[in-house]
């Protein structure tokens, strides 16, 4: 690599796939980096080129399992010693994020936990995209770059979905404040799904506050998991009389059965980004990139420019 790259981006294990496009939008070359592994399941990570004095980005989603976010606490640790001038964590998808509060009696604030975890090992700065809660950029002690995927999303839905009937709705009373940005900048109405759970993963109830009948219903969410709250809102857009449902979402987690849930399902589509793989088969997901969009926001924090314009809506 160049001496007059004035930054180096390296990856994870896991998250290459997006790094490779990252580096291919910014026109420099990944960073040469080796996860060495062991029989037991431990693993180190070694730099294997001289990183002394740079910036140094290091691209990892922290998606189940905990490997990931290990891995990045490795890469980090490594590049504090290996003498770095600064360390950004770009972090597409923040895990553990649902854990945000103590909702109750003894229970940790996991995100809390990551975010010192993260900030101890030495990190100067995280890039990541649509936390699960706003909050969680209060747990640093560091700058956070919070990107969203409105900025991806919205040339999707100008382009390819009929403005004229399109309604926003969210699958739960928690996405109301994402859902309503949407509606607003696009001057189109809103619906919200309230629902009720039991039990994490379990929705035990659920019903529609607003009209859809006769509507082309857009979904909006951060993360879908096992699917059951996207799929019976959309189920419920149908019997109440839309004419169609799709639904945008940021992260997908997909664990099983979420794709024959979405497979089975009343939606027309379901459209993610790449913060985390998807290598499952199922014709309903569409995938977009956000490779250029943290590739701007890299080459904005080196050269020390505002990236407030990348926040088309929040």
């Amino acid at each position: 690599m160049s001496a007059q790259t004035p930054f180096l981006v390296f990856s994870g294990t896991h998250s290459r796939y997006l790094a490779e496009k990252i580096c291919n939008s910014l026109a420099c070359p990944l960073g040469q980096m080796n996860t060495q592994h062991y029989a037991d399941g431990e693993f180190s990570v070694s730099y294997e080129e001289s990183i002394r004095g740079r910036d140094v980005f290091l691209v990892q989603s922290t998606f189940p399992n905990s490997d990931k976010l290990m891995e990045l606490l490795l890469m980090i640790d490594a590049a504090k010693r290996a003498s770095a001038h600064s360390i950004i964590a770009v972090v597409p998808y923040f895990g553990w994020a649902r854990q945000d509060r103590k909702d109750k009696p003894r229970v940790s604030i996991a995100a809390k936990l990551i975010a010192d975890m993260m900030s101890t090992a030495g990190i100067n700065r995280l890039i990541t995209m649509d936390l699960h809660a706003d909050q969680i950029q209060g747990f640093f002690n560091v700058p956070v770059d919070h990107l969203y995927a409105s900025s991806v999303f919205l040339d999707y839905i100008k382009r390819e979905l009929p403005m004229d009937k399109l309604v926003i709705a969210t699958p739960d009373v928690g996405g109301t404040k994402r859902a309503s940005s949407y509606s607003k900048y696009l001057e189109i109405p809103m619906v919200i799904c309230h629902k009720s759970r039991m039990r994490a993963n379990e929705v035990s109830e659920m019903r529609i506050i607003g009209d859809v009948e006769g509507r082309d219903v857009l979904l909006v969410d951060d993360i879908v998991d096992t699917a059951g709250t996207i799929t019976k809102a959309a189920d419920l857009m149908m019997e109440n009389g839309a004419k169609s449902v799709r639904a945008i979402i940021s992260h997908a987690v997909m664990s099983d059965p979420a794709s024959m849930r979405v497979d089975q399902s009343s939606l027309t589509e379901i459209i993610f980004t790449d913060s985390i793989p998807y290598s499952k088969k199922c014709d309903k997901v569409k995938i977009l990139s956000i490779a250029d969009m943290f590739a701007e926001a890299i080459r904005r924090v080196c050269n020390d420019e505002s990236i407030s314009s990348l926040y088309i809506i929040k």
